[in-house]
Parts: C-alpha cells; sequence; structure tokens
C-alpha cells in the first residue's frame, strides 16, 4: 500500500509502545504486507486489515486510507495463534 502520509492515532502509539512494535515494522507493513480484509464501509474512510513479517513474527496493521493517499493507523498487534489460522490471515 502507498501512502504518501503516515498518521499515528494515540491508540495505535500506546498499543505499538506496549507491543515492541517500531514504526519501520508498520511501515515495512504497510509497503510489503498483504491485505487479507477490507472494511469498505468504515467511517469516515475505508480500513484494512494488512499481514505483515517481522523476521518471522506476525503483525497485523489496521490502516483506514482517504482520497489523497493519506494512511491513518489505527492499531497494530502481533495475532494470536489461538485466534488465527495458521497463516494468520483469518480469524478461528
Amino acid at each position: 500500500m502507498e501512502c504518501k502520509k503516515i498518521h499515528f492515532s494515540g491508540h495505535a502509539t500506546v498499543q505499538m509502545f506496549k507491543r515492541n512494535i517500531p514504526v519501520e515494522i508498520v511501515e515495512n507493513v504497510l509497503k510489503s504486507g498483504e491485505i487479507i480484509k477490507e472494511y469498505p464501509e468504515d467511517n469516515p474512510y475505508p480500513s484494512f486489515l494488512m499481514l505483515g513479517f517481522a523476521n518471522t513474527r506476525p503483525i497485523h496493521v489496521l490502516v483506514a486510507t482517504d482520497l489523497r493517499g493519506n494512511c491513518f493507523i489505527i492499531t497494530t498487534y502481533e495475532p494470536d495463534i489461538k485466534l488465527w489460522s495458521e497463516n494468520y490471515k483469518t480469524k478461528k
């Protein structure tokens, strides 16, 4: 996903700090990750759940995008294998 500018919500920033997910990992997921779920009806902008990896660590990033190409990071986390399939793409 290409982003002209990346904006981090307060919630995302707190969760990234708590979960030890640096900005660089989030940026990498946006650049090279895979969209695994789309939420076109989300407001104020459609959002996407993306999956990427930091070495072997799976990372989910929930991001919304506006029409100008700005990305808004809503949250990011390491998916729990108890809740997600082995490929981290679908919830059990």
